[in-house]
Formats: structure tokens, C-alpha cells, sequence
């Protein structure tokens, strides 16, 4: 077992979850390479005083099910997972696709159908218990991202594990400061959008629901946005990736949407009557991760980025928008990727993926990372220390028993 297994799966019992004696824990999973961290999650429930319950889940065999999946079939099932999910305190969900485009070829209302009906089940797990999803590092992963799978799995514990309570203090000022905001403009190559988020609130994700995390998130007034958006960022949705996307929006709803398939893509945001409408936005801040991979949790968080989320609103920051979809999209804002702007009531915040602000400034991807290694120098430095000091006491031993057989 990977040493860094037993690291992530204390990270998310003791940080991420927080749990408690006689809480009960789901853990569900998806790949056969997950079940180190999976038993190790396992062991650390019991030791916290928890009670683990461990649910498999398999793209391949719900490709299956939604292929030919009816409404009435689909409502029963979601009862039943509702009633399994509704006794649960803490959701820990682990994704190791072997492949991200098994969904595919499931035809697009088959797939609504199946994400419609079965969202009630999961969204209680969201809106009513302590959870952190993430993804696990596999050979799909490292092909995505471009790296070899060793020098994946480096990257993916390093971005993982690191201080998150230090990033959450960081954090702070512009939670305060969105809080504070009511009209927000996003300016760059193909974007000129606007809307307000006063009085929906901003909630710090700080390594308590993702990992890896780093972003702060809000939503938009429903009825609020106009103008038109780029994303410049590929995303895998139902297995098929989309790029270029590209909306155009008009009191709150996406009036025109293009894409590499502009006819899947109004496919699926036909969903619902939701769909067409924003649920969360959102300002990406990990140090560590700078280049997409297709991967949501992970490209979410790219310093310097944003993400605008047609479908449902979190309860945390609710504008009143449901739905079964919620499609987080991603637009990298750095001057490689074309720059761009954001402003806060007529105020400049970040120009080209830096924060302006002297306020914000600590979230800059060089404070960030010097915040980092600070924390890693004053341990490394605590830890020489005492081994110095180990050094110099078994030396003093050791000339003590030499003195002590010369005097014999």
C-alpha cells in the first residue's frame, strides 16, 4: 500500500469530514485500483468511532441500465437509495474511471432521463450530509494529463494533500469581500457577461468537499445575467468532451449555445427547464494546478481560472435554480490562455488570473505556494532540530560508555 494512501484517508476522516462515534459513513467507489484507499478509509472510520458502509458503483453497467431504463423502473431505484442515503451522516465518493467516455453512446434522453430521476437520491447526500468526492489516480488519469502514470501519481498526492487550513485562511478576504459584491463583470476573448450575486452568499472550498480543492464559490441571481461567454477549456459531460463552447444569455438563460456538437450540447441543456440556467460561479485558486486535464475536479481549481455552471444551485448558495444537470465549466483567465478580467461593483479584482487587490493578493499562486513552503520549511526545520538533538545525546552516550570501559 501507497504510504500516501493512509495521508489522504486521514485527510478525509479528520479534516474533510470530521468524523464522529456512531456516525454512520458511505463510502462509494468506482475502480478496482481504489480499494487501498478505500480499506484505509475503512479502518479510519472505525478508529474515529464511525460506522463505514461501502457501496461499488460501474459506468459499464449503468451504461447498460440507462440504455433502455424506463421512468417508472428509475423512480423505484432512486426510492431506495434515497432511503439507504437518508441514514447516512458523511459521503465519501472515489472515481477511478477506466475509461470517461463509456457513457456515450447512450442516447442523450436516455441519459437525462437517467440523470434527472436519479439526482434526487444523490443531491441529499450533498444537501444533508458532510462529503468530499474525489478522483483517484489511474492510467486513464495520467493519459488525460498528459504524464506518465508514476509522475501522475506524484502530481495527483502533491495537490492533494497539501495544508488546506492554511489555503482556507487565505481564503477568507475574498469570501468576505464576495459577500460584500453585488454586480460582477467578466470581461476576455469572446466573454463580456454580467450579473449580480448580492445576498446569495460565498462558501470557501477548503479540502472539506473536494480533493483536491481550491476554489471559492457563489451563484448567480437566476434572473440576473446577460452577455455572452467563451470557455476555453475541454470537458468531459456523459462521455462525450465538448470544446469551444460558447453561450449567449439573456435575463438569466442560455438563449443560444454552440459548441464542437452544438446539437448535443442543446441536447443537453434541454434537460430540464433548469438546465439553461446558472447554478453555482466560481474562482478557481490551487497553486499547483495550472493546465486543464479533463477532469472537473481537478480543472475547477486551476489558479487563475473560473467556472460559470449551467443546472442546479447548492443549498449553500441557493438562487432557486434546480436541476438534474450541473455542468461546471472552465475558463482559464491567464495570459497564456488569452487573459481576462473580473470586477466587482465597477472595481477591478483580477486581471490575468492574478488577484489586484492588496486583500486578495495572498491568493496568488506565488504567495500560495511560499505560504506552502514556509509550512514545509518550519517543520523540516523542527524536525532537524530534534534529530540534531538525538545525534548529540546518543553521541554523549556513546563517549560516556566509551569513558566509562577506559576507567574499568
Amino acid at each position: 500500500m501507497d504510504i500516501r494512501d493512509t495521508k489522504l484517508s486521514n485527510l478525509l476522516i479528520s479534516y474533510s469530514t470530521e468524523i464522529k462515534p456512531g456516525e454512520k459513513v458511505l463510502i462509494e467507489y468506482e475502480g478496482v485500483c481504489c480499494l487501498p484507499l478505500v480499506k484505509a478509509l475503512i479502518r479510519d472510520t472505525y478508529a474515529a468511532g464511525g460506522w463505514p458502509y461501502v457501496s461499488i458503483r460501474d459506468s459499464r453497467v449503468i451504461r447498460e441500465l440507462a440504455m433502455h431504463c424506463s421512468e417508472e423502473q428509475l423512480e423505484y431505484q432512486a426510492e431506495y437509495t434515497l432511503q439507504q442515503n437518508r441514514g447516512m451522516d458523511a459521503y465519501i465518493g472515489i472515481r477511478a474511471f477506466d475509461n470517461i467516455s463509456e457513457l456515450s453512446d447512450v442516447p442523450t434522453e436516455q441519459m437525462n432521463l437517467y440523470q434527472r430521476t436519479m439526482r434526487r437520491a444523490s443531491s441529499y447526500l450533498i444537501d444533508h450530509t458532510k462529503w468530499a468526492v474525489l478522483k483517484y489516480p489511474n492510467a486513464s488519469m495520467a493519459q488525460l494529463a498528459g504524464m506518465s502514470e508514476d509522475a501522475f501519481r506524484d502530481f495527483y498526492y502533491d495537490v492533494s494533500t497539501i495544508d488546506y487550513g492554511k489555503m482556507s485562511s487565505a481564503m477568507d478576504p475574498l469570501v468576505e469581500l464576495m459577500n460584500r459584491t453585488d454586480q460582477v463583470q467578466i470581461l476576455g476573448p469572446g466573454t463580456d457577461l454580467t450579473f449580480s450575486i448580492k445576498g446569495i452568499g460565498a462558501i470557501k472550498c477548503d479540502g472539506r468537499m473536494n480533493i483536491p480543492d481550491g476554489e471559492v464559490y457563489t451563484a448567480p441571481v437566476k434572473d440576473s445575467m446577460s452577455g455572452c461567454i467563451t470557455y476555453n477549456t475541454p470537458s468531459n459531460e456523459q462521455g462525450f468532451t465538448y470544446e469551444n463552447v460558447r453561450f449567449e444569455v439573456k435575463n438569466g438563460k442560455i438563449v443560444e449555445a454552440s459548441a464542437n456538437d452544438s446539437k448535443r450540447i442543446n441536447n443537453l441543456l434541454d434537460t430540464d427547464e433548469g438546465a439553461r440556467y446558472f447554478g453555482e460561479f466560481a474562482l478557481g485558486v490551487h497553486p499547483h494546478i495550472l493546465e486543464p486535464m479533463k477532469d472537473t475536479l481537478f480543472d475547477e481549481k486551476i489558479a487563475g481560472s473560473l467556472h460559470l455552471t449551467p443546472g442546479m444551485a447548492y443549498d449553500d448558495a441557493f438562487n432557486g435554480n434546480k436541476s438534474a444537470l450541473h455542468w461546471d465549466l472552465v475558463l482559464i483567465q491567464r495570459p497564456e490562455y488569452g487573459g481576462g478580467e473580473i470586477w466587482f461593483d465597477g472595481k477591478l479584482v483580477r486581471k490575468d488570473g492574478l488577484f489586484v487587490l492588496p486583500e486578495l493578493e495572498g491568493l496568488n499562486p506565488d504567495r500560495l505556494k511560499w505560504l506552502f513552503s514556509r509550512i514545509f520549511t518550519q517543520y523540516f526545520g523542527t524536525f532537524y532540530a530534534i534529530l540534531q538533538n538525538i545525534c548529540i545525546f546518543y553521541s554523549k552516550i556513546l563517549i560516556f560508555k566509551k569513558t566509562l570501559i577506559e576507567w574499568k
